[in-house]
């Protein structure tokens, strides 16, 4: 049984290990933009400040035993108008991680839908994510999810 608890500023380590999770990946593959191997203080006091930013939820996903499975950081945001676009409230997943041996037990999906509860009752149109092209397991979560592709990011060496 997976149960999903809200983060609190105690869980600031916790989430900073469930982090090394995907960081990992992405320094495997993109060693030109991510931090080899940052600080657990420094990547701790990230999670302290965006725990405190009232426009963040982070969540866990903990097995019956109470052990952690994963995590989730979920963040409001209001896009202005301009002239060629309409302004919305969106909700969007920053961060979502889980443990390797957890992975397809419905973890990631559980996450996924406290995510789309705080967009819900914050009255978000739609939740919003990005991931990493070479994250292929990610990829692949996300359109399972339902998620279909809004832009693409690319990016060249000058």
């Amino acid at each position: 049984m997976i149960k999903i608890r809200t983060a609190s500023s105690d869980d600031a380590s916790l989430l900073a290990s469930l982090n090394g999770i995907v960081h990992e990946l992405h320094v495997g593959h993109r060693p030109d933009l991510f931090t080899d191997s940052p600080e657990q203080d420094v990547v701790e006091a990230f999670f302290l400040a965006r725990l405190a930013d009232p426009s963040v939820t982070a969540f866990v996903a903990d097995s019956s035993d109470g052990r952690a499975l994963g995590y989730a950081q979920a963040r409001v945001v209001r896009w202005d108008s301009s002239a060629l676009f309409r302004s919305d409230l969106v909700v969007s997943l920053d961060q979502i991680a889980v443990v390797p041996d957890a992975v397809g037990m419905g973890v990631g999906s559980a996450l996924l839908e406290a995510v789309r509860e705080v967009g819900r009752k914050a009255g978000c149109r739609r939740l919003v994510t990005e991931v990493w092209d070479f994250n292929e397991g990610a990829r692949a979560f996300y359109d399972a999810a339902g998620f279909r592709r809004m832009n693409v990011r690319l990016d060249q060496l000058l």
